[in-house]
């Protein structure tokens, strides 16, 4: 039998058992480095992750982008890692190490030495796929989603941003070493003195990643009265850690000039963790920008993008929504707009939150959401502070206002009868205002009814803070009612804007299918949960099914019944495998006032923040891939057969270690060892001569 041959016969118990097992692991990418790039360039980035074995595709959403994996580095064991040192040994004291092969397979073993960290400090994210982006130079500029793709299954999504200004990237961050308590400065990053501190032209997108302790510094030139506008992705781009506290990269810039005097500082924006500093430079010269964490914290995925440059910036919008198919006419206040136009929603858009930009002089600013509906809608009248200056609003009604001033109250005057239903809801937060709602209802005397500040909404995403305020109440008499809005800190001002729905219920349902994709074996079935928001008291069955499925995949409609919230929905595949992802669609039925009405579920990854919280994350598709889990790629590259007369005229290999006087490997550990080096030749990291030996000690072994 020859060696080639035991070793795939050791491998063969391991393979029987290994798909089973590898068809459950989804895979997961928790940081993309650097997390976008400019137009019309190509670039190489780092996707850090779990379960990504095989992985073979990367895509990202839209037009414009090819994206395509380069190369697989997977985290080694400590078997592995002495396997290579043994090689590496042996290329350098052998005749082998000086030729132009073996010096490149040095550099790549020492590069995995480089790599590697026996106690990473996030073991799921410690495995890396590098991937090669190619930007087309008419891309869409702004947000996009990243996903990778593996024979058995398709990640989670994460932001990807399609920039227009020149990027500059520092190097990648190695993986993170594990902090001990007492020693955590063994775990800093030893950043040499010309990485510490970059020059930089403005305009530009600074892209960068935070090791624990560290503080990222950039030097750029500025003129008296340039408008800066310097805006931080980070909490943006990973939305939610599971290990960390509070659950985000907490960025914190400073803006020193020449001398070190600080000009600006900023730990965040309103009530958004990633800081924007607004800054007119005082005068020529040199400036200095400083990122960190709020708490010193840091690894991989403590990813951040600063846009810097005299740029457009929105700080507010005035109305934050209007009327479906009626004109938006908005106004916009912020930096840089002096020649912006601010495109609102298209003509046909329908009912929900849509977002909006301005663009200037070719420039995109940043994006603010702006909500549509159905229901009539009138602004906000001052003086209208107390009961009796309340303004009269007839019902249903969105009423368009602001809490103008710190204190500030806008009371409106509504008529009810006795049994009626009258609901009340603020959208703000959800709309980037900085308002916290506090709503109260009175009767004509004064008598409090009703009071809401915080209402929880699974719709919000990545918001934290539920801060906009609902009611629903059943009026106790004929008569005049008030709603009181204001703001639970008192304060107030221009950019504190809201939408108020005054009307009678509108029961209705939103659903969310989690996660964003799922792996369907051959001919089998995969599993999607869907989660139901019931809106406005709605207490009605809810028809799921599969909207308009394509070819091969099939789903039995499921009920979610009036007391229930969560359903599972089986789709199944008539396929023996997709060669890509296939996106799907999954719709909700329910009758509400005689009408059927139809929603299509939100695909959705359910994240946990800081060990404890779960969140809803919105995603653009929801994918499906099928696969053969019989199926075994070929092999990337095939042991050399040996000559008929090897056999012969080679010495035995001994299977005792000469030091110990003991076996080198027991029966039980030969499957293991073969499979560790199988993995290692093929991924191009050992000799023939040096695989063909370490087999040979499995087969002494048998």
């Amino acid at each position: 039998m020859s060696r080639v041959q035991l070793a795939a016969l050791a491998l063969a118990g391991f393979l029987a058992t290994a798909p089973a097992a590898q068809a459950q692991v989804r895979p997961y990418i928790g940081f993309v480095y650097p997390a976008g790039g400019q137009q019309g360039t190509t670039f190489q980035i780092r996707v850090g992750g779990q379960g990504l074995d095989g992985v073979d595709e990367a895509v990202v959403s839209g037009t414009g982008v090819r994206a395509k994996v380069a190369e697989y580095l997977r985290r080694l064991n400590n078997q592995e890692m002495a396997l290579l040192r043994e090689q590496l040994k042996e290329l350098k004291q052998g005749s082998a190490g000086k030729e132009a092969a073996g010096l490149k397979l040095i550099e790549r073993i020492e590069q995995r030495f480089a790599e590697y960290v026996p106690t990473p400090a996030c073991s799921s994210i410690s495995n890396l796929v590098l991937v090669e982006v190619t930007l087309a130079p008419d891309a869409a500029p702004g947000e996009r989603e990243l996903i990778l793709a593996t024979p058995r299954g398709v990640s989670n999504p994460l932001v990807f941003h399609v920039g227009q200004l020149p990027e500059v990237s520092r190097k990648p961050m190695l993986t993170a070493t594990r902090q001990v308590l007492g020693k955590e400065e063994l775990a800093l990053r030893k950043r040499p003195d010309d990485e510490v501190e970059q020059q930089v032209t403005v305009p530009c997108i600074m892209n960068g990643q935070i090791a624990s302790g560290e503080v990222n510094r950039y030097r750029f030139e500025a003129r008296k009265g340039q408008r800066l506008v310097i805006s931080v992705q980070a909490r943006n781009l990973v939305p939610f850690i599971a290990d960390a506290v509070p659950g985000w990269f907490q960025p914190v810039m400073s803006l020193c000039d020449a001398r070190g005097k600080e000009v600006a500082y900023s730990d965040d924006y309103r009530f958004k963790p990633d800081p924007v500093i607004l800054c007119e430079v005082p005068k020529d010269g040199q400036y200095l920008l400083n990122i960190t964490d709020a708490l010193y914290r840091g690894r991989e995925d403590f990813v951040y993008r600063i846009t810097i440059g005299e740029l457009p910036f929105v700080t507010s919008i005035f109305p934050l929504g209007g009327r479906v198919g009626a004109p938006a006419s908005i106004q916009m206040k912020g930096w840089n707009l002096q020649k912006a136009e601010l495109t609102p929603p298209a003509a046909d858009a329908g009912p929900g939150i849509h977002l909006v930009a301005a663009r200037n002089e070719g420039f995109l600013s940043n994006t603010l959401p702006f909500a549509l509906d159905t229901l009539p809608e009138c602004f906000e009248k001052e003086p209208n502070n107390d009961a009796a200056h309340a303004q009269k609003v007839k019902l249903p009604i969105i009423v368009n206002g602001r809490i103008d001033r710190p204190d500030d109250w806008d009371v409106f005057a509504v008529a009810g009868r006795e049994g009626d239903t009258i609901v009340a809801e603020v959208l703000a937060r959800r709309l980037d205002s900085p308002l916290d709602s506090l709503l109260k209802l009175t009767d004509a005397a004064g008598k409090l009814l009703a009071l809401s500040d915080d209402h929880q909404d699974a719709e919000a995403g990545v918001n934290t803070h539920d801060a906009d305020s609902y009611l629903m109440v059943k009026l106790p008499a004929d008569g005049t009612y008030y709603v009181h809005l204001g703001d639970v800190a008192r304060s107030g001002g221009e950019e504190y804007a809201y939408r108020l729905r005054l009307s009678a219920p509108r029961p209705d349902f939103a659903l969310f299918a989690v996660p964003s994709s799922v792996g369907l074996r051959s001919r089998g079935t995969g599993v999607v949960s869907l989660q139901a928001v019931r809106k406005d008291g709605f207490a009605g069955p809810i028809r799921v099914e599969l909207k308009a499925p394509p070819d091969g995949f099939s789903a039995t409609p499921v009920s979610l019944s009036s007391t229930a919230a969560v359903t599972r929905l089986a789709v199944r595949a008539s396929l023996a495998d997709t060669k890509e992802p296939v996106s799907l669609a999954i719709e909700g039925h329910a009758k509400i006032g005689g009408e059927d009405v139809a929603h299509e579920a939100v695909p959705a990854e359910d994240r946990m923040q800081a060990f404890l919280w779960r969140h809803l994350v919105p995603a653009e598709d929801l994918k499906a891939l099928v696969f053969d889990p019989s199926y075994q790629p070929p092999a990337k590259r095939v042991p050399r057969a040996p000559p008929p007369s090897a056999a012969a005229t080679k010495p035995p290999v001994a299977a005792v270690d000469p030091a110990t006087g003991k076996p080198k490997f027991t029966k039980q550990q030969v499957a293991g060892r073969l499979r560790q080096l199988k993995i290692l030749f093929e991924d191009g990291l050992l000799t023939d001569d040096f695989y063909e030996q370490k087999v040979a000690e499995c087969e002494a072994a048998l």
